[in-house]
């Protein structure tokens, strides 16, 4: 009978490349807040959602919730060296500007703030009118 040997391999070192400058993007809607960190090329460095934090129901969309979230990712990307965020906000929801002041709370310098919730230019038809 022989016996199965296993062969000792080397990890290969994970590279922690630092990015001094980042994007947030915050995604508030009425039911959840969503913060998400990237460097410049989009490549996401850390996220958060108020589920992940512990929030259920409609505690996760706010203020409180926000702040929370932030402190969870700013902890994540800690290792990348992130001093400053442009913050790319999105929805309306109740975390909006609560994500954003936590940001500065936990020590990462706020340089921009950009409004990209999505605006129809007359899009859908409504549904047609109810008839009682």
């Amino acid at each position: 009978m022989a016996k199965a040997v296993k062969k000792a391999t080397k990890k290969k070192k994970k590279i922690v490349k630092q990015v001094s400058q980042a994007h947030a993007y915050v995604q508030a809607t009425f039911n959840n807040t969503i913060v998400s960190v990237t460097d410049q090329q989009g490549n996401v460095l850390g996220w958060a959602s108020a589920g992940m934090v512990g929030f259920k129901g409609p505690k996760k969309a706010t203020p409180y919730a926000a702040q929370q979230i932030v402190k969870k990712v700013v902890d994540n990307i800690e290792s990348y060296g992130v001093k400053e965020v442009s913050v790319f906000v999105k929805g309306i929801g109740g975390g909006r500007e609560g994500a954003i002041r936590a940001f500065n709370t936990n020590g990462v310098q706020v340089t921009s703030i950009k409004d990209v919730t999505p605006i129809p230019h007359n899009g859908c038809r409504p549904p047609k009118r109810r008839r009682v």
